[in-house]
């Protein structure tokens, strides 16, 4: 076992996933239902999510929307409250990867690509933090990547617009931590996954959404702002001054395992 523990709270609440018609949005979806979780599930394709309320067990309910339109990713998040109640968890999964090259793809297919990868967390985000400022308690995860830090070829608006999911959580914690300390927001990155947009010999999607439910349903406020990688944290780089106060402390921090 590791060191989270899931929250009550959390649970009663409502879990918002999106992108949840297949890949990981779908083995999310269907892990936190396992957990006995009241899941609304956003995506784009209705058949998809057809399939999947029918394998929810009566805890998955899917809300059409694109989360690259604000008005969409509204109108369902007002639809969600009124017939599910109040989201107490988002996490933020929907993406796209054209795997295009910069030539060919153009501005327009890069600003397409970021208007889903990162517009989609904007807007999902400030829409669920309507009902968790009132509360002042909540959970958000954002889904990322390092995809930035040295993009692959043929990889420009999934590159750009991920790198900037992980610069958009530090932003909001800036802004909300001191003032909300009970929303507690954080990134994961489950890895290289078997799914459309991953590898056909990574890992198993399900697997990657039991560690993503636990991290989801954890809510500690030193978590805010914390970056994990599959099950493990990724801890902030040390500067001297951390050094020096860990040797004469004999105080070092230890990442978390979910």
């Amino acid at each position: 076992m590791g060191d989270a523990v899931m929250d009550a709270r959390l649970r009663e609440g409502v879990a918002v996933v999106t992108g949840a018609g297949g890949g990981l949005g779908r083995a999310l979806a269907l892990e936190l239902a396992a957990q006995g979780v009241t899941v609304a599930a956003i995506g784009r394709d209705p058949v998809a999510l057809g399939a999947l309320v029918a394998e929810g067990g009566g805890r998955i309910h899917p809300f059409l929307a694109d989360v690259a339109d604000g008005g969409q990713v509204r109108a369902a998040f007002a639809r969600i409250a009124a017939d599910l109640g109040p989201v107490t968890v988002l996490i933020n999964n929907a993406a796209v990867y054209p795997r295009r090259d910069l030539l060919e793809d153009g501005a327009e297919g890069i600003m397409a690509t970021v208007a889903v990868n990162l517009g989609g967390v904007t807007h999902c985000s400030l829409a669920a933090l309507e009902g968790m400022v009132a509360t002042g308690f909540g959970r958000i995860v954002n889904v990322s990547s390092f995809a930035d830090v040295a993009p692959l070829p043929a990889s420009a608006g999934y590159a750009v617009s991920k790198g900037a999911v992980r610069v958009l959580t530090r932003a909001m914690v800036a802004d909300l931590g001191d003032r909300f300390p009970g929303i507690v927001i954080g990134d994961w990155m489950p890895g290289m996954l078997a799914t459309r947009m991953g590898l056909a010999e990574g890992l198993d999607p399900a697997q990657a959404a039991r560690w993503g439910v636990r991290l989801a349903l954890w809510h500690d406020r030193s978590l805010n702002g914390a970056v994990f990688e599959m099950d493990r944290e990724i801890l902030p780089p040390r500067g001297l001054k951390r050094r020096v106060l860990e040797r004469l402390t004999g105080r070092r921090a230890v990442a978390r395992r979910l």
